[in-house]
Parts: C-alpha cells; sequence; structure tokens
C-alpha cells in the first residue's frame, strides 16, 4: 500500500483564519466548503420576526385573545402564498399584560433580545401611550392596531404607525352629523377614565358643537371599576342622546346596570361597540338594548349580501355570520377591531416588498415605504373597506358604521364615507429624522 503524497499549501493562499477575520464572502465560502454556501443562501430566506404585543392578561385580554387569533390565520396566509418577498413570516408573541410600564419592556424586548425586524399588535391606548416612546427611542418600527388619536396627534415619533384602523377623531366627526340629526343634541358622554376615552371626550365635544349640539354631562370612569349604578345618578334630566363607550371585563355589568337604572324609559342610547365587544346582543339582561345604535368599524353580523371579501375573511378567522366563533356559538369574537390586525399584516408585506427590506439596516426604507402608501382598496387583504393613508400623520382613514339592534341582532343604518371622516393634519411624521 503506497503512501499518499504529502500536499505543502502555497504559501501565497489566504488562511482559513484570515479569511474569516476579512469576512470575504468567496474565500470563506470556499474554505468552510458546501456546508457554508447552502447556509448563506438559506440566509435569504429566514423570517421576518415580528414582535407582537399582545393583551393576553389584563383588561384587555377578550380582545388579545382575538388578536392573536386573527393575526395567527394572516400569517398562515400570507406564508401559504409565499411570506414576503420569499420569506416566512414569524410571530414573536410577549404578553403585555395590558399595562404601559409591560408594553415599553416588551418593545425592549422584541428589540433587543428576540431580534425582531419590526413590533405590532398593540390596542389599548394607555399601553400604546407607554410603548411608542420605546420604540422610537431603539429605532424599532411599531404598528398599532388602537384607534386613539395619539399617533395622528403628531405626538409620538417616526417609528410609530396606524395603517390598519381609523382613529377615534376620525370616528367621531364622520356620525356627529347623524346623531345630531336624527337622537338629539344634548349628550351625556359616559367614557373611560384614560386615553381612548379623552380623544372620544375632547373629539366627539368639538364634533357635536359644530352640528349645534352640547355635550351637558362628561362622566369619566375608572377602567377597573366593577360597579356602575352610582355613577348613573350624574346623568341630567334634560339629555337627549346618552353616548357610552366603555371597555374592560366589566362591560357586560355596565350595560346591565344602565338597563336596570332606566327600565325601558331611557333617552336615546348612542354606544360604541367597544362596549359589548366579545358579548352577545341576546344576552340576558340587555333587552333593553332593543332600538339602540352602535359605531362599528366593521359591522359585527354580516347581514343579508355580505361582500365577497367578507366571506372569505370569516372564514379564515374562524368566525361565522353572527360575528361568534365557527366551533362555539357562545365565544364571540371583538369583528370590529380585530380586522385591523389582519389589515396591517398586509400593509407590513405591501410595505416591506416595495422597499426591498432584507435586514434590520433597511428600516429607514421600510419607513419611507409606508408612508409612501396612498390608497388602500377593498379586498381579501382590507376586507373592512377601501382607504385612505396619510404618511404626514401614519394614520389611515376609512368607513365607519352605524347600526340598530333589532331582534338582538345589529343592523347597518348608515355607512359614512372616507370623506366625512377627513381632517387636517396636524404635523408632518416625515420630516423627523430616521
Amino acid at each position: 500500500m503506497s503512501k499518499r503524497k504529502l500536499i505543502v499549501p502555497d504559501k501565497t493562499l489566504i488562511s482559513r483564519r484570515s479569511a474569516l477575520k476579512l469576512g470575504g464572502a468567496g474565500a470563506a465560502a470556499a474554505l468552510m466548503g458546501p456546508g457554508y454556501v447552502r447556509y448563506a443562501q438559506a440566509q435569504s430566506s429566514e423570517p421576518i420576526r415580528i414582535g407582537f404585543q399582545v393583551h393576553r392578561t389584563g383588561i384587555g385580554a377578550a380582545y388579545g385573545k382575538w388578536y392573536e387569533q386573527t393575526t395567527n390565520a394572516a400569517v398562515k396566509l400570507i406564508n401559504e402564498a409565499g411570506g414576503i418577498s420569499g420569506r416566512p413570516i414569524e410571530i414573536v408573541p410577549e404578553d403585555d399584560a395590558t399595562d404601559p410600564g409591560r408594553g415599553a419592556e416588551v418593545v425592549e424586548k422584541f428589540a433587543t433580545q428576540h431580534k425582531c425586524d419590526v413590533a405590532f399588535g398593540t390596542l389599548f391606548s394607555h399601553v400604546v401611550m407607554g410603548s411608542a416612546p420605546r420604540a422610537g427611542e431603539l429605532k424599532i418600527p411599531y404598528f398599532v392596531v388602537s384607534e386613539g388619536h395619539h399617533v395622528a396627534s403628531g405626538k409620538l415619533n417616526r417609528y410609530t404607525f396606524q395603517p390598519g384602523i381609523t382613529d377615534v377623531r376620525s370616528q367621531v366627526i364622520s356620525m356627529a352629523p347623524w346623531i345630531a340629526k336624527n337622537l338629539g343634541k344634548k349628550v351625556t358622554m359616559i367614557f373611560p377614565d384614560f386615553a381612548f376615552g379623552y380623544d372620544h371626550r375632547d373629539y366627539f365635544s368639538a364634533a357635536i358643537k359644530a352640528q349645534g349640539g352640547e355635550v351637558n354631562a362628561l362622566i369619566p370612569i375608572p377602567p377597573t371599576e366593577t360597579s356602575f349604578s352610582r355613577y348613573f345618578a350624574q346623568i341630567p334630566a334634560d339629555t337627549e342622546v346618552i353616548y357610552h363607550v366603555m371597555v374592560g371585563p366589566a362591560v357586560l355589568t355596565f350595560v346591565k346596570e344602565l338597563g336596570e337604572f332606566y327600565g325601558s324609559n331611557h333617552p336615546p342610547l348612542f354606544g360604541f361597540i367597544d362596549s359589548l365587544e366579545a358579548v352577545s346582543l341576546k344576552s340576558p339582561g340587555l333587552e333593553f338594548l332593543e332600538g339602540s345604535y352602535f359605531w362599528e368599524a366593521y359591522p359585527r353580523y354580516a347581514g343579508a349580501k355580505p361582500t365577497e371579501a367578507d366571506t372569505f375573511y370569516r372564514g379564515k378567522v374562524g368566525v361565522d355570520q353572527y360575528g361568534a366563533s365557527v366551533s362555539d356559538p357562545n365565544d364571540v369574537s371583538t369583528y370590529s377591531h380585530m380586522f385591523g390586525c389582519w389589515e396591517t399584516l398586509y400593509i407590513i408585506k405591501q410595505a416591506m416588498e416595495a422597499a426591498g427590506y432584507k435586514t434590520t439596516a433597511d428600516r429607514g426604507k421600510l419607513i419611507e415605504a409606508v408612508e409612501a402608501i396612498t390608497t388602500i382598496p377593498e379586498g381579501n387583504e382590507h376586507p373592512q373597506g377601501d382607504k385612505i393613508f396619510n404618511g404626514k400623520i401614519h394614520q389611515v382613514f376609512g368607513h365607519q358604521n352605524i347600526t340598530q339592534v333589532k331582534n338582538g341582532v345589529g343592523e347597518l343604518v348608515y355607512r359614512t364615507t372616507i370623506e366625512e371622516g377627513m381632517y387636517e393634519p396636524e404635523d408632518d411624521y416625515s420630516k423627523m429624522a430616521l
């Protein structure tokens, strides 16, 4: 058996250590062998990591559950269709306990520990206000699904967007004329005592005044309150409309106690569906709501002629024509809000592909791509309806819906135009440094 000839390497060849130190892709690949080449190719298919700030616990838990179900359904569909530029989405969930301090910690984990490309999903406005400044400091794009006017107000930063759901200011100014014309002009407002409630207080008060009306009483209620009867005595006797927009786990108690206080003899009720999200309108004790009105961003009940996009969306998120889980009719969805997760994910996909996004080094290009979006067509990606995005204030504008409770079901009576909810930008985030 002959001995193999020892081959002495040419001294002019670069060493393995030198190749790695210099970072030359070709030299390093040659030295590392075929396995390294396959890994380098695989890098381009690494997942887009989206940090999902979800209210799994705390007063937002009912929303968090359906936000998570909607998010998972959208991601499954996007990934089945090829992901984002051929890369799959990986959702990295973190519970913020519906707490602003915890929210800021979660955003930091997304940026520093989980190495997420973007953060997404926050609903409750006080959590957004506690979290968004940290996102700006860490320069991680932060897509909220909240409704508060906090983003559009210009009070946050260039890294924070609300592109999948309209804000309170737009909602109330588009509906105030209908309320004044059809229900009354002397309004008592009952609202939660935090940022979301303050948006309603401030912008509806101004909007109804513009219609020749007035808010004759403001009744703020702590978000952790569990009994409400003592507040109802503050409602003035000359009230023509009671405007209520409560949120949290005690909303059913709130509405039931309102019914017990008034019985069948009460002023017209105009509520935001927030007061009854995840609650069946046919729940015992809610009979007095018959004939009352609700704002809904996306009507819970499909009605006789649902759009093809609505039917598609309901099927994918597992919700029936009544807005309940297809597997449990008693499990009512947060239908008027959760669509914002679905639509925001598609905006992220659209912007990343337009920007040619590859790594976190491309976040600036991603932000500019989102700011460049203008019109958003209705369809499977945006089943709630067509929209207009304003890149200066990072806020989307869409249609609002007024439904009336008839036989325990919400029936659409008015759908606003987009233009009815438009207002002049208060600031311009696109002028801020990245």
